[in-house]
């Protein structure tokens, strides 16, 4: 359903997903989860994540947002909720997420008046978004889209490694000093396997109220023309519109406020589109586990109907063991992997077996017992594993790219196709 007039309560359209969640969950409960991003700032990451949940939501999806920006929160102020007032508690002790106009809110903003900054270093930024995720009490969602703050540092390798995210949008304006940054932004999803759902151009054309005429301001056509060189959909261009800043000032944003606005049509056209390439959109990758390897309690699906010659290279479509000492990796593109696990464990990257700059390696084989064995194997994203081992290691992080070239030199394992 498209819902194009005004919402005078502003209450959410009725639901229009009705097919079970069972089987299609990136995590219990929650369908989609969205990430908009760019590697600069004052692209107006937030604007476009606040009015595209609400475009989305005016489609009858249910709509969850999490700010992600713990050290610069913003999302409180556009939709006009209170800082410094800790959500409620569940009797499980999961915080339970503001509602405004229907849509289920997360914010460190909550947590901390608009006076008292954030002041934490990475470990504890990691802490708090994870809780975000995990400890909120989100129910059941069609779409949970996270605000990220700039960069390509802390937050985005975060969440990147602890959820299975179905896709990044990438925000930028359209002069060229944007455009470079959010290039960076856009390649960093990319090697972490988050898929790319589009370019957003924001704050493109001015319309001048009084006579009409179109002005530039910040160039134009960047954000097509940066989609055609990449090879990712361009998704739309939103116009540099007063009434945008204003409603998201007043905390009733655009989308909801002024719906029959050429800027509120647009993001509902950009929402129809991300709806549509998502329902149509094929997904092979694991879902989140953490696999016992003595018991093999946890251990993650092993799916040979969705691989294919035209698949990746480098998305794992299952993962088993093989025997007690051989693990198994089943690539989208039909391939197949054996690793001795002594092996996978001489072959870790990590700072402690190999030197980061020169990659000289610091793990002498002979100081690796013959029975090491995992204890644990847990996915990272949709982009790798991380092993805990009898020998008490556990630093190291295999990406789905290294396992796959050491099966292919020969230095691990044996290659069939399935």
């Amino acid at each position: 359903m498209q819902t194009t007039g005004k919402h005078h309560d502003h209450e959410p359209a009725p639901s229009a997903s009705s097919r079970p969640f069972a089987g299609s969950e990136k995590l219990p409960g929650i369908r989609h989860i969205i990430a908009v991003g760019s590697g600069k700032g004052g692209v107006g990451k937030s604007t476009v994540s606040v009015n595209l949940a609400f475009a989305l939501q005016q489609l009858g999806y249910r709509i969850g947002l999490m700010d992600a920006d713990v050290l610069g929160p913003s999302i409180p102020g556009m939709l006009g909720l209170p800082t410094g007032q800790p959500p409620a508690m569940t009797a499980d002790q999961k915080m339970v997420p503001v509602e405004r106009y229907g849509l289920k809110t997360i914010s460190m903003g909550m947590l901390s008046g608009d006076d008292n900054p954030a002041i934490l270093r990475g470990p504890m930024v990691g802490k708090y978004l994870k809780m975000f995720v995990s400890s909120v009490q989100w129910g059941t969602l069609d779409y949970l889209i996270m605000d990220l703050p700039p960069g390509t540092g802390d937050t985005q390798l975060t969440l990147a490694q602890s959820v299975p995210l179905s896709g990044a949008i990438i925000v930028t304006t359209p002069q060229d000093v944007s455009l470079k940054i959010a290039r960076r932004g856009l390649r960093m999803f990319e090697t972490v396997h988050v898929p790319i759902l589009g370019i957003i151009e924001n704050m493109s054309t001015f319309t001048c109220p009084h006579c009409g005429t179109g002005t530039d301001i910040f160039r134009g056509g960047g954000g097509d023309r940066m989609s055609r060189e990449l090879g990712v959909p361009f998704l739309g261009t939103i116009p540099l519109d007063p009434d945008i800043v204003t409603c998201g000032d007043q905390g009733l944003p655009l989308v909801l406020d002024k719906p029959d606005s050429s800027a509120a049509q647009v993001y509902l056209a950009i929402a129809t589109e991300l709806n549509d390439r998502l329902q149509g959109l094929p997904s092979s990758a694991l879902k989140p586990f953490a696999w016992t390897w003595v018991t093999g309690a946890g251990a993650p699906a092993w799916v040979e109907s969705a691989a294919g010659p035209a698949g990746s290279r480098t998305t794992a479509i299952g993962l088993r063991q093989r025997d007690a000492r051989t693990q198994s990796v089943l690539w989208e593109d039909g391939q197949r992997h054996d690793f001795d696990v002594r092996d996978l464990r001489l072959s870790c990257r990590c700072a402690r077996c190999k030197e980061e700059m020169s990659g000289i390696a610091l793990l002498d084989p002979k100081s690796v017992r013959a029975d090491i064995a995992p204890r644990t194997i847990s996915s990272m994203g949709n982009y790798a594993i991380q092993i805990t081992w009898n020998d008490g290691h556990n630093s190291g992080i295999d990406t789905f790219t290294h396992l796959r070239a050491l099966g292919e030199s020969g230095a691990a394992g044996v290659a069939e196709d399935v």
